[in-house]
């Protein structure tokens, strides 16, 4: 029987796996590790030896530190605003605010983002290949173009999507943009 960390451990590995929308197959085919290796591994049936964590987080692009936190880590039913962390692009004038940050227990993830007037951003891929988002206009106007499908946001606007390739977020020229991202 797998101590309560080893369970977590598996079950964070196969939700790594399904959130990037690889199979058995081709996960073996990055790490290097056998299929039946991994099926057992995410069926809680064996515990991950160094070497096949190892490789599994070179698969992922993770350190082992970074996926041990994401199993041992809590999380606070309450955040309150003074504890959401803000970071600021000073070049573009982008703000993001976790409003709801990660957790290894939950699912979804909440941002608040402000776009100064004008402010034009382009990211040529997803951090997550394939992930939904929920934008949800606040205030302002957005231009965006996801999968090169382009959309015009006003206030009360929500647009959904699972992004797979670029993404173009332009800030209308007097008011910017303030919206809700929900990443799933």
């Amino acid at each position: 029987m797998l101590d309560n960390l080893s369970l977590k451990v598996s079950e964070r590995l196969k939700n790594l796996r399904k959130q990037r929308g690889w199979t058995l197959g081709k996960l073996a085919e990055l790490s290097g590790v056998s299929k039946a290796t991994l099926s057992r591994l995410e069926n809680g049936d064996v515990s991950p030896t160094t070497d096949v964590l190892g490789r599994l987080c070179a698969a992922y692009n993770m350190s082992l530190t970074r996926l041990i936190s994401q199993v041992e880590e809590t999380f606070s039913p309450v955040i309150r605003r003074s504890e959401q962390v803000e970071w600021r692009d000073p070049e573009s004038g982008f703000t993001r605010r976790s409003v709801s940050p990660p957790a290894a227990a939950l699912a979804a993830e909440i941002l608040e983002c402000r776009l100064e007037a004008g402010v034009h951003l382009t990211y040529d891929r997803p951090p997550v290949d394939g992930q939904e988002h929920h934008l949800i206009m606040l205030d302002g106007e957005l231009k965006m173009s996801v999968d090169e499908q382009e959309y015009a946001l006003k206030k009360g606007d929500c647009l959904r999507y699972q992004l797979f390739g670029p993404s173009d977020f332009k800030a209308g020229d007097e008011a910017g943009a303030c919206y809700l991202l929900m990443l799933l």
